[in-house]
């Protein structure tokens, strides 16, 4: 683990976690209005 930290610094893992965490939200978001919709 140690060799990929050196490869990626530390910041660049914090981005994409928060990359990963806001993308997974903005889907959860769309499926909700999917739902709702079709049970209207």
């Amino acid at each position: 683990m140690s060799d990929i930290e050196e490869k990626f610094p530390r910041a660049l893992w914090v981005r994409l976690l928060i990359y990963i965490a806001a993308g997974h939200v903005f889907a959860a978001f769309l499926f909700l209005l999917f739902e709702l919709g079709a049970n209207q």
